[in-house]
């Protein structure tokens, strides 16, 4: 009985002070003075010398919440269909024109220089690729680089969406110590 009447009163304090909390954000008051978030206090060296001065403001003072709970407004704009479709050929060529520059014929396959070399040619394309400005598509990139090594290899991916808004574009380079394989994926965001 004395834990269930303990939680009832912590509930209640609690509820209490998000109440006052709430009413002194909506009516720009606080109850926390401001002279007591921002204090100056002295730093003293290990010497004993007491050089610099710091303040402490703190995110509750009132004069931050204006710029930092600002509504977004939004316009509707109802717009169902891209105004113009996803450019494969272009992208195509985009990443051609990214593996080839950045793997040529006589690279060779190092599993820590390949990693972090599809993290860039990932970047590049999809940077080349946003700069061709297709609202409202959002451009996935992925990019395999592995070894050759006389293997088969198989690739697969699923993706969700709208056959007559989103598609994809792919290109492939190959020598004879590696391969890479890149895929951009633009699904247009209604």
């Amino acid at each position: 009985m004395s834990e269930r009447r303990s939680q009832d009163v912590a509930q209640s304090r609690a509820a209490k002070l998000l109440h006052r909390q709430t009413t002194s954000v909506s009516s720009g008051q606080s109850d926390i003075q401001p002279t007591a978030l921002t204090t100056p206090r002295r730093h003293v060296s290990r010497a004993g010398y007491a050089g610099s001065v710091s303040t402490v403001v703190s995110r509750m003072d009132p004069h931050h919440w204006e710029e930092e709970f600002r509504p977004v407004q939004y316009e509707n704009s109802y717009r169902m269909n891209p105004q113009k479709k996803f450019p494969a050929g272009k992208i195509e060529a985009i990443i051609d024109d990214s593996l080839n520059s950045y793997l040529q014929p006589q690279s060779k396959y190092e599993p820590n220089h390949c990693r972090d070399l599809t993290k860039t040619i990932s970047e590049v394309i999809k940077s080349r690729v946003k700069d061709l400005v297709l609202p409202r598509f959002k451009i996935i990139c992925v990019v395999n680089i592995g070894q050759v090594n006389s293997q088969g290899l198989r690739m697969g991916s699923r993706c969700l969406w709208n056959s007559q808004q989103d598609n994809f574009a792919s290109s492939s380079f190959k020598n004879g110590s590696l391969f890479a394989v890149a895929n951009v994926y633009g699904v247009y965001c209604e």
